[in-house]
């Protein structure tokens, strides 16, 4: 199907381009999103008169999203999840994740302006894409931790695999001093351990006539 593009669309076209698409990828995303119209004579002619307008309008909103942009880009957010001791996640993070937790720290951002490739499912920091205008992306990190200690420790720079290599270091040194408590203690009780075996009387050097 070929389409007039009412806007820059990423890999395909920029506004005022007429385009072939598959029929359901234009049913389905540009007509319903207004990204697009058919390219009919009659549309075509609309366009001519509305482009002025339009062009003003995509000038607006680029201007909005730049200065969006600008605080937003690099920003970390935290978002909590339970997950296994390898950092497997119970479950996995979505775009609508991603969102909430922007959204949550004073920044409006849509679900739909995620570029999530796939869930994330490991804890961890992920670098993800927020496309705010079709001309206009930034890249924001989600950290995705057990708790807010957790994602305090992954944002100065230590892995899940470090933190549970240090945890389980102090876990042993625990139990060492444990250890080592218990058997000053018994010294302390007036156990001096056990006595030191006699010593050996020395072999007699006379022989028998």
């Amino acid at each position: 199907m070929d389409v007039i593009l009412l806007e820059r669309v990423a890999k395909l076209g920029q506004m005022g381009e007429v385009v072939s698409v598959k029929e359901g990828y234009a049913r389905n995303y540009l007509l319903p999103q207004k990204k697009a119209l058919r390219a009919s004579e009659a549309n075509l002619k609309a366009f001519e008169t509305q482009k002025a307008q339009l062009e003003a309008r995509n000038l607006e909103s680029k201007s909005e999203a730049e200065s969006l942009a600008s605080k937003l880009d690099g920003q970390q957010f935290i978002v909590i999840r339970s997950a296994s001791d390898a950092g497997a996640l119970y479950g996995s993070v979505t775009p609508r994740d991603a969102a909430d937790a922007a959204t949550a720290e004073g920044f409006s951002i849509d679900r739909k302006q995620v570029a999530l490739q796939r869930p994330i499912k490991d804890l961890g920091l992920h670098p993800v894409q927020v496309v705010l205008h079709p001309e206009v992306e930034v890249e924001i990190v989600l950290n995705v931790a057990r708790s807010p200690e957790e994602a305090e420790l992954q944002a100065s720079g230590k892995s899940i695999q470090e933190l549970a290599a240090e945890e389980e270091a102090a876990a042993e040194f625990e139990i060492a001093e444990l250890f080592d408590d218990i058997g000053s203690a018994g010294f302390e009780d007036g156990d001096e351990g056990p006595s030191p075996a006699p010593a050996a009387e020395p072999a007699s050097d006379e022989t028998e006539d």
